[in-house]
């Protein structure tokens, strides 16, 4: 039985929240955002890349 994380979840601990947000709020990357944000869609393609998919299509499928 698993008694610890994930293999992605303790990748992610790894990854700066704080100066992703400040890199977004500069280049003004959350402007058109409604529901699906920015650090949504690097968690499904840092999930993409782990789990060998080929596009974004595949990770939905």
């Amino acid at each position: 039985m698993n008694q610890g994380k994930y293999v992605f979840s303790q990748i992610v601990t790894f990854l700066p929240a704080r100066i992703f947000d400040r890199c977004v709020n500069s280049f003004q990357g959350d402007k058109w955002v409604k529901h699906f944000t920015y650090w949504n869609q690097l968690m499904c393609m840092i999930f993409g890349q782990l789990s060998n998919r080929d596009s974004l299509r595949d990770l939905l499928v």
